[in-house]
């Protein structure tokens, strides 16, 4: 029998599949390392707040403006990198007490979902990984200024550390860690002439945590 006929049929099914599933644009950010800000504050004994950061690693965006909630966000944080300013604190923080960085040295996030609820501002749902435990979290984003192929935005989320194994200290340091992120995006150089293609049917999440 003739493969002239199968093919096609198949030829028409593949057409017909294409003009029902469009495809919707989209564009990819890298985030700025020298431009990112990673901070955090907790409240230890003597009810001061003590505030460090992170150095972030690497970030992407990847921005579907005809539907926002199918954009991702991915960052990796040094671990090791982190810096409250005074370097016997710092070691300690370092050490397997807290953040393990000899076994741990990384922190990701990866994106699940992505809703806008205003002008502006989203609720960004992914997966946070600390030492060896990923626990849901929603950061709160409010979008900030586009300069050409530069735009800035501003994250805030508040953890509990004993969520990520570190329960060190009991009483003697806070629990609860306020995270923000104040990124800086530089639109891909390979997108800048163009935008890459989704198809418009793939709308399953970002997968976890590597």
């Amino acid at each position: 029998m003739s493969a002239a006929g199968p093919l096609r049929t198949l030829l028409v099914i593949l057409s017909a599949a294409a003009a029902l599933c469009p495809s919707v644009r989209a564009s990819t950010w890298e985030l700025d390392p020298a431009a990112t800000q990673v901070a955090f504050s907790v409240r230890n004994l003597t009810m001061a707040n003590v505030d460090g950061h992170f150095r972030l690693t690497s970030g992407r965006v990847t921005l579907v403006e005809e539907d926002p909630s199918r954009s991702t966000v991915e960052a990796v944080i040094d671990a090791t990198s982190v810096d409250t300013g005074e370097p016997k604190r710092d070691r300690h923080l370092r050490s397997a007490d807290f953040l393990d960085v000899d076994h741990h040295p990384r922190i990701t996030f990866r994106s699940t979902r992505i809703e806008q609820v205003g002008a502006g501002h989203w609720k960004v749902a992914g997966a946070l990984t600390i030492l060896d435990a990923t626990r849901p979290v929603v950061l709160d984003v409010q979008g900030g200024a586009v300069h050409g192929s530069r735009a800035d935005a501003h994250a805030s989320v508040t953890i509990d550390r004993r969520d990520f194994g570190m329960t060190y200290a009991g009483f003697a340091v806070g629990k609860e860690v306020a995270i923000t992120i104040d990124a800086e995006g530089i639109k891909d150089g390979s997108t800048a002439g163009r935008d890459d293609t989704v198809p418009s049917d793939d709308r399953g999440p970002v997968s976890g945590p590597r």
